[in-house]
């Protein structure tokens, strides 16, 4: 009740005129009549009573407020076909009609209202990203605070922060600053507007608040709630020195971050910024609704005047015009738009202008970036692979736990995938430990896994393009290329280690590396032929070389059901567009169920083949789906470009018209079916309207409904095709 008490009283200051018309059938209904002037008849009017008086008022300020709109439309370029609510209400005065000129004021009034309702209804996914932008910030005022300091990693005391993936990670932070907790300075802030913090700024968010800017979390740890960015609906963990983005709800305890970005270069207001375009923007459809509505009202015009000529009364025109509603194309077609745009917003999608989301429904020929796109953005472990001979006592998981450690601190390609998999070995491990389950010896008790939380690690060196090594609880580890996992401290392949049963030869001292080829070459044969699509990484152990993990690019889980979707929704034809070899395009291909595939292309050549099939005849609407950074010139190519990202790089998307900020194949068919329903429900709501408004228009003019009658049926005409437009934002897809 409270909640529609609410409602009225926003629509009422929203549409003032709607108290007005509603107040103003007490006059007319007590005092019709009453004239204490006496006689005094005025042209075409009459000798009106006091209640018809005010009757008269008020549709003359309908009159006049709504000349002034349809002028306001003409010169924003739209136009304004208003001209049939002001000669309808304008001829029930004149033929003395004043219950149906009263009607006609309040069905105008009425229909604001419920235009209002239906815009806020289907607008309210847009409105909630709205009015969830953060206005203010709190600024630590506290010295010391704000200077994060790094540790050089050498990690002597064992202490370093869960970094999430199972590792620590070896940094150091001021105590007060990193804690996370209310002693961050909580006391100690200033609350400013969001837009007067500056890059670099230290501020708190608070348990529950919304993060004002970009930053970089200077807390040990926080967890946050990104689903107003990118539709994540369970909360991320995230640790010292991650980008904490702004809209990002903060979790139960207080964090401290830096700002990296002022708050009009942060992310949700760059979000909000494409929410807004979207939202004001308006289809070629709608603008031809707009265009059709001036025949319908000639039409409409021409229907009275017969009938007033043929009946030879002058009621009948009036009766016709009450009935005669262009509110399906004025009304109901934007209203369907706008509730499909914000069905797109609420599962992640945003687009930049509504046209797009009507050439979504038109979409024949999909194009997809391979890595990335259609495959997990990293290489991923397929497998561990143990160098035959190497006699070891340590297994799969072992490798790739000690593997793993040492990749978290990389920044090479294929270290996020062998650093996932190491957390996994870590937990399986882990959960063997505490089964009871004792598979080394005693003396070797402290290799990861057996009864410790985490490794301690120590002495991390990256040698670019070749690998990474460092001390995992006192064991040398590396990993990387063959050369360097097998090399020793001086560089040199241990020739007699890592080919057990044969013995190191003058000869192969003098041959130099012409001898590391040759060893190299013959432990690759041991370990056995990798496959097209696949690329492998070396590990040793203390100076004994004990493994290869072998990665791949791995399609996304969903990524084969996405394009049968896409099928079924009837897009004719699916490609492929990858620099990556033939080979390796193939088994990606074949795997997710695209035929056509484009291979070792470059840059030039993915636009080129997106170009051919967008200006070919007959070719309908092509799409390119990439990641929005890379593929941004072939994204600008096609009709529609679509960029797939985690809600960490909407503006990189420039050239795209579309952004998943979720990083969800399954987007792009939910993303056409939603924008065919939307215009197949805006077709229902205006095909239906228009085709009630005729009927009743003819039935008037045959006297089959009287003036009044009119007036409340041509509502509930606008009120059925507004509804059926509303029915958009229901998920039947």
């Amino acid at each position: 009740m409270r909640k529609f008490i609410y409602l009225c009283s926003h629509l009422c200051v929203q549409v003032p005129l709607l108290p007005i018309a509603v107040l103003t059938v007490i006059p007319l209904a007590v005092c019709p009549s009453w004239r204490p002037w006496g006689a005094a008849d005025i042209p075409i009017l009459g000798n009106p009573g006091v209640g018809q008086w005010i009757v008269i008022i008020v549709v003359a300020y309908t009159i006049i407020d709504t000349v002034r709109g349809m002028i306001d439309d003409l010169r924003h370029g739209r136009v304004g076909v208003d001209l049939l609510a002001v000669v309808a209400i304008a001829a029930t005065v004149a033929v003395q009609e004043y219950w149906a000129s009263w009607a006609v004021v309040l069905m105008i009034s009425s229909g604001e209202a419920i235009e209002e309702y239906a815009q806020s209804k289907a607008e309210s996914s847009l409105t909630a990203l709205m009015t969830a932008a953060p206005q203010t910030a709190h600024v630590v005022r506290r010295a010391g605070v704000g200077v994060a300091g790094v540790n050089t990693g050498d990690g002597s005391d064992g202490s370093s922060d869960d970094r999430g993936d199972g590792f620590r990670k070896v940094a150091a932070l001021p105590s007060s600053a990193a804690s996370g907790s209310s002693d961050a300075a909580t006391s100690h802030y200033d609350t400013v507007a969001v837009e007067s913090v500056t890059p670099g700024d230290v501020l708190i968010v608070l348990s529950g608040e919304t993060v004002p800017v970009d930053g970089e979390l200077l807390s040990g740890s926080a967890t946050l709630d990104l689903s107003n960015i990118n539709g994540e609906p369970v909360p991320r963990g995230v640790f010292a020195g991650a980008r904490v983005m702004s809209g990002a709800v903060n979790g139960s305890t207080t964090l401290t971050m830096r700002a990296t970005e002022a708050a009009s270069d942060s992310q949700y207001q760059r979000i909000l910024a494409l929410v807004a375009a979207a939202r004001d923007s308006r289809p070629a459809v709608v603008k031809t609704a707009d265009v059709l509505a001036v025949p319908f009202t000639v039409l409409a015009l021409a229907i009275a005047a017969v009938a007033w000529l043929v009946s030879g009364v002058p009621t009948r025109f009036a009766q016709v015009l009450v009935l005669a509603t262009p509110c399906p194309l004025l009304i109901a077609a934007p209203v369907a738009y706008v509730a499909g745009t914000g069905r797109l917003a609420k599962s992640g999608i945003l687009i930049k202008t509504q046209d797009v989301l009507e050439n979504l429904g038109r979409v024949t020929h999909v194009f997809f970036d391979k890595t990335g796109t259609l495959t997990v953005k990293q290489p991923q472990v397929t497998r561990v692979e143990m160098l035959p001979g190497a006699g070891t006592h340590l297994n799969e998981d072992h490798v790739l736990m000690m593997a793993g450690v040492v990749e978290t601190y990389s920044v090479h390609i294929l270290a996020k995938g062998i650093a996932k998999a190491g957390t996994e070995a870590l937990s399986r491990l882990h959960r063997r430990f505490e089964e009871g389950q004792r598979l080394c010896p005693q003396p070797d008790a402290d290799w990861p896994g057996h009864g410790r939380d985490y490794p301690v690690v120590k002495h991390i060196d990256e040698d670019a393009g070749k690998g990474i090594s460092g001390e995992v609880n006192g064991h040398k580890v590396r990993v990387g290329r063959l050369s360097f996992a097998a090399s020793s401290e001086d560089g040199f392949l241990p020739v007699e280690r890592i080919v057990p049963g044969r013995a190191t030869t003058d000869g192969d001292r003098r041959s130099g590396k012409q001898g590391e080829g040759r060893l190299a070459d013959e432990i690759r044969t041991r370990f056995g032929m990798l496959a097209p699509d696949e690329m492998a990484s070396y590990v040793s152990v203390d100076g004994h070389l004990i493994a290869r993990i072998v990665l791949r690019d791995v399609p996304r889980a969903n990524a084969k059901s996405a394009l049968a979707s896409l099928r079924g929704l009837g897009v004719a034809k699916l490609s492929m567009l990858t620099g990556d070899k033939r080979s390796s395009a193939a088994i990606i291909a074949s795997e997710v169920g695209i035929d056509d595939v484009h291979a070792e292309l470059f840059p030039e050549d993915k636009v080129t083949a997106v170009t051919t099939a967008t200006v070919t005849p007959s070719r309908g609407v092509t799409m390119m789906v990439g990641d929005g950074v890379n593929d941004a010139p072939v994204l600008a190519a096609a009709d529609i470009g679509m960029a797939m990202t985690d809600g960490t790089s909407t503006a990189a998307s420039e050239s795209a018209q579309v952004v998943i900020l979720n990083d969800d194949i399954a987007a792009v068919p939910r993303a056409i079916a939603i924008a065919r329903r939307t215009k197949r429900v805006m077709l229902q709501a205006v095909l239906a309207g228009l085709a009630l408004a005729l009927i009743g228009m003819v039935a008037a003019a045959f006297n089959l409904i009287p003036v009044v009658v009119g007036a409340f049926l041509q509502e509930a005409i606008d009120v059925v095709s507004i509804l059926w437009a509303l029915t958009a934002l229901l998920d039947r897809d």
